[in-house]
Parts: structure tokens; C-alpha cells; sequence
């Protein structure tokens, strides 16, 4: 038969040195608190200095408990104020995404109002254009560079109109089906337009590069210097593209032959204007001068 768990203190060493012990504190207890009680009785200016004695000694543990008292009372407010301010946080981070989606959409609308007031401008000053289109791609990476409208024939697109952009010239018609067409870009090798320097009417060509860029050659016969910033619009000479459209901007100093990129950026429109083919007005034929009829002389 297995032997019984609740054996008495007097089985196990460890468990009488402990019922001693507490006896003796017990006991030493109740000594000091009888000799405290009648050291107050009897004399109670030594009773006093021992008592402050006592303080003196406890006042730094009781500092210490005091502390460690308030601050674990302080825990759960704590807690609860990081609770309250994380959720506050929370709140707030949540209404920060949403007030900044509302101003990206505000800055997206209010960009598109300028484009199209642009828009807008750019057909009150060249007249009645043939159609507005969507430009639905534009190459970026290739030697070759041009750009698809989503109208064609049907909407009156023809070969050799200029596609004009809010900013300035886009390019011209290349092809035409009945509902898209294809546009040469300024920036394509082939592309070649007509310009002139907005400060002084200096005649130049604006040659596509097929790198994004295009070169300003001067047509002049005299030397001729470019300085970063100036612009170019096109001159009508030749026809086909209406003058005073903004094509160009210098990028650095040069004479004769100079980079420059483009006043519009094809991949960053939505819709552009193809217009009629520009038709220079033919000077007027000079009026023949009458020549006099000598008078006969009387014989």
C-alpha cells in the first residue's frame, strides 16, 4: 500500500525548520512590540528618538515602494491612453488618405480643366478645326516616332493635316483610315517643319532627332547663335502648318545647329485638334504701270 501524501510536520526536516522559524519571528515580534508599548509608556522622549530613528531608516524603502506603488497604478491608464491614442491615430491616418485622394483628384481635374481651356484657346485662335480626336498611343522608345488618332476619313482626317496640341504643334496626318490615323511626330527623322525665332523672325528648320528631341538649323546665311530658353513657332512657309504654333524650345548654346525638345509631349495628351492644311495667301499681282502715248506734232 502506497504511503499516505499528507504526512505530518514532524516527518520532514525541511518542514519543522520552518514551524521554528515562525515561532522565534513570531515570538521576537511580540517581544519588540511589548518592549516598543512600554518603552512609550514609560519614557516616551526615547520611545520618540527611536521612532524617528526608525523613519530615517524606512523612509528610502518606503520611497521606493511608493514609487513602484504609482507606477503600477499608472499602468492600467496607461495602457488605456495608448489605447485611446492609437485609435485617434488611426482615425486621423485614415482621414489624411482620404483627404489626399480627394486633392489628387482635384489636381487630376483641375489639370484636365486646363487642358481643355487650352484646348479650347488653341481653336478660338487657329479657327474651326477638322475634328478634336483622342490620341490613343504614341511610340517612345523606337527610332521612328509617331502617334494613333481615333479618327479618320469618316470624321474628315486627311493625309497632311497638322495635329495640334494645347502647347504647340503635335505633327502631321500620315495615314488615314476610316476611323483612326496615323501621325508623324516633330520628333521622327522624317518630320521637318518651317520655323522661326520668336525674338528676332531668324528663319530655321525644326529636324526630328528619333531620340525625343529635335534639331533647330538655322536657314539663314549669316551666322546665327541660339541661347537656352528661346522659342520657335512655326513660320506658314510652305504651307500645310499654320503659323505662329509653338514648336520648339532651345536646351543649350549653339550656332547654326542646336538641340531642342518639343513644346508638346505627346505621351502626356489626351486629345489633340487636327486642322485644315494651311493655305498662304497668294500676293496680290502687281498693277501694270500705264505708259504713256507720245502726242503726235502738228505739222
Amino acid at each position: 500500500m502506497a504511503p499516505s501524501n499528507n504526512r505530518r510536520p514532524g516527518f520532514s526536516r525541511r518542514a519543522q525548520y520552518g514551524v521554528f522559524a515562525t515561532y522565534v519571528f513570531a515570538v521576537a515580534g511580540t517581544l519588540v512590540g511589548a518592549i516598543l508599548l512600554a518603552l512609550s509608556y514609560f519614557d516616551p522622549n526615547t520611545f520618540g528618538a527611536a521612532r524617528t530613528a526608525i523613519a530615517e531608516v524606512s523612509a528610502p524603502v518606503s520611497s521606493v515602494l511608493a514609487f513602484v506603488g504609482r507606477s503600477v497604478g499608472s499602468v492600467p491608464t496607461g495602457l488605456s491612453s495608448y489605447i485611446a491614442v492609437h485609435d485617434q491615430n488611426a482615425v486621423l491616418r485614415k482621414q489624411i488618405a482620404d483627404e489626399r485622394a480627394i486633392t489628387m483628384r482635384a489636381r487630376a481635374i483641375n489639370y484636365e480643366n486646363r487642358r481643355l481651356k487650352g484646348l479650347l484657346a488653341l481653336r478660338e485662335r487657329v479657327g474651326v478645326p477638322v475634328t478634336t480626336a483622342r490620341l490613343v498611343s504614341s511610340t517612345a522608345a523606337s527610332t521612328r516616332r509617331f502617334a494613333t488618332l481615333n479618327a479618320g476619313a469618316w470624321q474628315g482626317v486627311e493625309h497632311g493635316q497638322p495635329v495640334l496640341g494645347p502647347e504647340g504643334l503635335i505633327g502631321q496626318v500620315l495615314e488615314s483610315g476610316p476611323n483612326t490615323a496615323r501621325v508623324l511626330l516633330l520628333t521622327d527623322p522624317e518630320s521637318s517643319v518651317p520655323v522661326r525665332r520668336t525674338r528676332d523672325g531668324l528663319p530655321a528648320l525644326a529636324q526630328g532627332r528619333g531620340d525625343g528631341l529635335v534639331d533647330i538649323r538655322s536657314v539663314s546665311n549669316a551666322a546665327a547663335t541660339f541661347a537656352p530658353g528661346e522659342v520657335f513657332v512655326t513660320s506658314g512657309a510652305g504651307g500645310i502648318y499654320p503659323p505662329n504654333i509653338p514648336v520648339a524650345r532651345v536646351l543649350r548654346h549653339g550656332r547654326d545647329i542646336v538641340l531642342a525638345e518639343t513644346a508638346v509631349r505627346p505621351s502626356t495628351l489626351d486629345f489633340a485638334l487636327v486642322q485644315r492644311a494651311y493655305l498662304p495667301a497668294l500676293a496680290p499681282a502687281p498693277t501694270p504701270t500705264p505708259v504713256p502715248t507720245p502726242k503726235a506734232k502738228k505739222p
